[in-house]
Parts: structure tokens; C-alpha cells; sequence
């Protein structure tokens, strides 16, 4: 039986029927690339694939591989893990939608570097491509990661005082604790933002023999995401500030963990 949809409702069929047309565009554009590889001279590489100038079958497939991950991460997000929490905020769909795709692009890149060790340490013909697209996508998981711990309260907080305060005095501890994050958001994109525009407008590169824009691509990652999450941050503030006050305990909190997964291994 198909869980109850979190969110698309009866969009849920046509959204999984669109990500399916793109990945299986993806994979036939990569086999046809492969394919073209091995018997052709003058193939399309790795090289070319972040150079799609006058290439359009790199735009094609590039256009591909960003449908796929945006419509699997929106059919996914339809879907709640067992130790989630409800979606109770007006932003918390969003950021479930880049959790998605951050835990996709995980698997790249346990796939990039998969094939990096049968091809470095099998054929002795190492890439010189999959370190520097092992870091570009790391970065990327890296940001996405910490919009996903906001959203699912995970990020480090200590609750030893908090526990002890009184309902209002813990609701003035969250409106300071989101001012300050909000403080940290202005400062960093009010110091940041011309260089990250400049390094986006040349789309500046990394420097190796494949020289991905890295640095391009990054930098504005950065602001963007810290934007996210502080917009995150106001959200989880609306959406709790009505709710009851609760009391933290470890120990508590890891049978609760030991149970959801022993219930998920149960199904």
C-alpha cells in the first residue's frame, strides 16, 4: 500500500511520471554519450560536459540531469521518513524538496568515486574528473545539509536553561535566538555578495586540468543557502510558537529514535 501523500495529493502520480520522462532522457542522453566515447573520435567528455558553448546535446542533457534531480526531489519530498517530524511550517516543503536532492547526490557521489577507484586501481587509468566533481557536489550536500537540520529542529541546541524557562520566557529565547541568525544572514550576504557576484559572473574556475567553476558556483551557494536557512529559522518560529512547552532528555529522545527504526525494520 502507497504512503498517504505528504503534499501533493493527487499531483503525486503526474509528478512521478514527469521524473521518470527525465531520467529516462538522462540515461539514454548518457548511453548515446558513452556509446559515442568508445567509437568516435571526437566524443564529448567529462571536459566538454561543464563547457556546453556550441555543444547542444551538452545542454540538452545538462537541462536532463537538473530535471531529474529537481522532479525526484519534489516527488520524494511527498513522502515522510519515520523519524521526520510533520511539515508544519510554511517553508518546510521547500527545504524537504533540497533535502531530497541533497541525499540523491549523495549517491553520486559514492558512484563518482566508485568509479574512480575500478578505474584508478583495475584499468590504471585514473579520471581527472571525479575529485574535483566529488568536491563541487560535496559542497552542494554540505550546504543543503544544514537547511535540512533546521528544518528538522536537529541542529546542535542545548536545552539545560531552555528547559528550565518559563512558556514566555522560552518564546523570547527563540525570537533572539532567529534576530541573531538573522543578524548573521545580513552580515555575511552585506560581505559577500560582491564577490560572490563577480565570482558567478566569470564563473570562476578551479584551476586543475578539468577546471570545474567551483569557485562560480559556491560562493553564491553560500549566500543563497544562508538566506534559506534564516528564512527556515522564521518559519519553525511561527510554526512553534503556539505550541506547549517540552522538556528534553537524551535518554528520551534515543528510545524514541531506537523505536522508529525498529518499527521501519519491522514494515
Amino acid at each position: 500500500m502507497e504512503p498517504e501523500s505528504l503534499w501533493l495529493g493527487p499531483l503525486r502520480k503526474p509528478v512521478r511520471l514527469i521524473m521518470m520522462a527525465f531520467v529516462g532522457l538522462t540515461i539514454l542522453l548518457y548511453a548515446w554519450l558513452v556509446f559515442n566515447k568508445i567509437f568516435t573520435a571526437d566524443a564529448i567528455g567529462m571536459h566538454e560536459m561543464i563547457r556546453p558553448a556550441g555543444r547542444p546535446l551538452v545542454t540538452v542533457t545538462l537541462f536532463a540531469i537538473l530535471g531529474s534531480l529537481i522532479s525526484a526531489g519534489i516527488y520524494l519530498s511527498d513522502f515522510k521518513g519515520d523519524i521526520e517530524p510533520e511539515p508544519d511550517g510554511f517553508f518546510d516543503i521547500f527545504s524537504l524538496i533540497l533535502a531530497r536532492i541533497s541525499m540523491i547526490l549523495v549517491a553520486a557521489v559514492v558512484l563518482v568515486m566508485f568509479y574512480e577507484v575500478v578505474a584508478r586501481y583495475l584499468f590504471t587509468k585514473p579520471t581527472l574528473w571525479a575529485n574535483e566533481l566529488s568536491l563541487w557536489v560535496a559542497a552542494l550536500i554540505f550546504l543543503f545539509a544544514g537547511q535540512y537540520a533546521m528544518q528538522q529542529r536537529s541542529h546542535i541546541r542545548i536545552y539545560v536553561i531552555y528547559d528550565m524557562m518559563p512558556r514566555w520566557m522560552q518564546k523570547a529565547s527563540d525570537v533572539l535566538s532567529v534576530l541573531l541568525v538573522l543578524a548573521f544572514t545580513f552580515a555575511m550576504v552585506w560581505g559577500g555578495y560582491n564577490d560572490a557576484k563577480t565570482r558567478l559572473l566569470r564563473m570562476e574556475t578551479f584551476g586543475t586540468a578539468w577546471d570545474p567553476p567551483i569557485p562560480g558556483v559556491i560562493k553564491p551557494a553560500i549566500l543563497f543557502i544562508i538566506v534559506l536557512v534564516a528564512i527556515q529559522a522564521v518559519s519553525n518560529l511561527i510554526a512553534d510558537w503556539n505550541k506547549l512547552p517540552e522538556h528534553h532528555s537524551g535518554a528520551e529522545v534515543d528510545e524514541i529514535e531506537i523505536e522508529h527504526i525498529r518499527q521501519s525494520l519491522e514494515k
